[in-house]
């Protein structure tokens, strides 16, 4: 509050305690009779106090022109605070090296067995004594074949032993007459004979011969 406005105020004050008084005095001279009296009194008290409003103050002067302008004001910045998140660490159980396996080592390859010594002698097969068209003939024509007039051809196959003898007959190619194939492997043992096969040595040794026996009916 100015100064002026204080001053003001209190003149106001006094003013209303002056007239609260004299209300008080008029009221205690109608209760006395003193109405008129007092009437005179509070005329001149009132003629004497005379209640000026004061002046408004005169306006402050303006600032000089070639004044700086006063600084701006400026708020400090508000503090800055930085939540930064702990790092979080992960562990990693790497599981633990593997030993390489040992290495094999492979016993060398045998080597290879020397080859067999060069015969002295070249191996020769089973040849047959004599004429082989003699071991079956017409003569030895089954019966039974005759009389029905069955002709054909049968292969054998025969094992010879290192004594030149057949050791074994086996038909490969059937004349289509069970009776000419049992003939013919029959004569064949009885009448067969080789000379026997011999290997790289020199020495007889098992062979093996095969042939065919043609069976014709005889003419008269």
């Amino acid at each position: 509050m100015a100064y002026a406005d204080q001053q003001m105020s209190g003149n106001k004050v006094t003013a209303l305690i002056v007239v609260a008084i004299l209300h008080v005095v008029v009221g205690y001279a109608l209760v006395t009779g003193l109405a008129y009296s007092a009437f005179k009194k509070i005329k001149e008290v009132t003629t004497a106090v005379n209640i000026k409003d004061e002046p408004p103050p005169p306006p402050p002067p303006p600032p000089p022109k070639d004044a700086p302008p006063p600084p701006p004001i400026v708020a400090p910045p508000p503090p800055i605070t930085f939540t930064r998140q702990a790092p979080v660490l992960q562990t990693v159980s790497a599981p633990p090296p593997v030993a390489p396996p040992p290495a094999v080592v492979l016993p060398p390859p045998p080597s290879a067995p020397p080859p067999p010594p060069a015969p002295r002698f070249s191996p020769k097969g089973a040849s047959p004594k004599g004429n082989p068209g003699n071991w079956a003939t017409s003569n030895d024509y089954p019966s039974r074949a005759l009389r029905e007039e069955r002709a054909g051809t049968t292969g054998f196959h025969v094992t010879v032993g290192t004594d030149g003898k057949v050791a074994d007959c086996s038909i490969t190619r059937s004349s289509g007459s069970p009776d000419l194939d049992q003939a013919t492997c029959d004569n064949i043992r009885r009448r067969a004979r080789f000379t026997p096969a011999t290997d790289g040595e020199g020495n007889p040794t098992t062979g093996s011969y095969s042939s065919s026996v043609r069976w014709v009916i005889p003419k008269d």
